[in-house]
């Protein structure tokens, strides 16, 4: 059930793809209170910190920073980095469990974006990326940018 972003994105997190391997990614609704999605709306969360996690059956998000917003009122929640529950279907839910109950799988958040009026999060399944990993995702990415610049001369020396 892999889906992509169609709305404005509002925050990412870009260590993600550095620091684990994405091997599957769900959409799901956010659970907003008060004038939190006014303040998501001007751009003001960072999901670098945040997880998820699976209780009772329900999925949360934690570590999610929203900052207050400042023409609030006394509904502003107090807590900016609380857990906030996300909406997925349970078949959903009980997939995401299993497989992350496996040895070395995380859930990450990827991106928060507005979708049709409703903040959504991408959800990525994740396994931890070793030190080496790491090592060789950058030499590919280098040798890959080595052969783009290569042909990019060799076209203009053909001209």
């Amino acid at each position: 059930m892999s889906k992509k972003s169609d709305g404005k994105v509002l925050a990412q997190n870009k260590k993600a793809s550095h620091d684990y391997f994405i091997e599957d990614t769900y959409e799901c609704g956010l659970v907003l209170t008060g004038t939190e999605i006014k303040s998501l709306r001007l751009g003001r969360a960072n999901i670098g910190d945040a997880f998820a996690t699976i209780r009772n059956g329900e999925a949360f998000v934690h570590n999610m920073h929203i900052s207050p917003f400042e023409q609030g009122n006394r509904f502003n929640p107090s807590d900016p980095t609380r857990a906030r529950k996300l909406l997925l279907k349970k078949a959903e839910i009980n997939k995401l469990l299993g497989q992350s109950k496996q040895e070395g799988y995380t859930l990450v958040p990827l991106k928060v974006y507005v979708r049709n009026g409703y903040a959504k999060l991408l959800l990525g399944l994740g396994k931890g990326k070793k030190q080496y990993d790491k090592r060789d995702t950058a030499a590919k990415r280098d040798a890959q940018r080595d052969i783009q610049r290569a042909l990019r001369e060799k076209q203009k020396v053909a001209r």
